[in-house]
């Protein structure tokens, strides 16, 4: 099946890594705490979309392997655990404020594809991730960026 959409996801490996994700086989992907963030959590991803998993906050930073959406956006559990950095006062059951998507393990590339090398690809010129300022943690990728980076990967 071939994603229809697809979208890069950052973590820092100290937190969790495709290390991580490679050993529970899938995880749900919570804690994201940016307005622009959630909604591409909970109305931009379908099951079967494209991830690639990017380690920030790490050397090298980059993106190092490829996950695979699951299933329908839930709440985020983490917003509900009173005492936590990730609790929101503001969230029921109900009325969830934080979503999450559940993401399947699909890939580890041999090497990170570097953020230099991203920024030294003329293709990629235009990449969001790249775009001065950006700190989102989950952003889409056109499709023309995901299959650059796979290129980028294997070589």
């Amino acid at each position: 099946m071939m994603a229809e959409k697809y979208w890069l996801v950052k973590t820092e490996p100290s937190v969790y890594s495709i290390d991580d994700l490679r050993r529970d086989g899938e995880t749900l992907w919570d804690r994201v705490r940016n307005h622009q963030a959630k909604l591409f959590l909970r109305d931009g991803m379908q099951p079967g979309d494209a991830c690639f998993i990017y380690h920030s906050n790490a050397h090298p930073t980059g993106v190092v392997g490829v996950a695979v959406v699951m299933g329908v956006a839930v709440a985020d559990p983490t917003q509900f655990e009173k005492g936590t950095d990730g609790f929101e006062p503001r969230a029921t059951r109900e009325a969830a404020v934080w979503w999450a998507r559940r993401l399947k393990w699909k890939g580890r590339f041999a090497a990170c594809v570097e953020l230099a090398a991203l920024r030294n690809e003329p293709k990629l010129a235009g990449m969001r991730l790249l775009a001065r300022g950006n700190r989102l943690s989950v952003m889409p990728v056109e499709k023309f960026e995901f299959h650059c980076i796979e290129q980028m990967a294997k070589a």
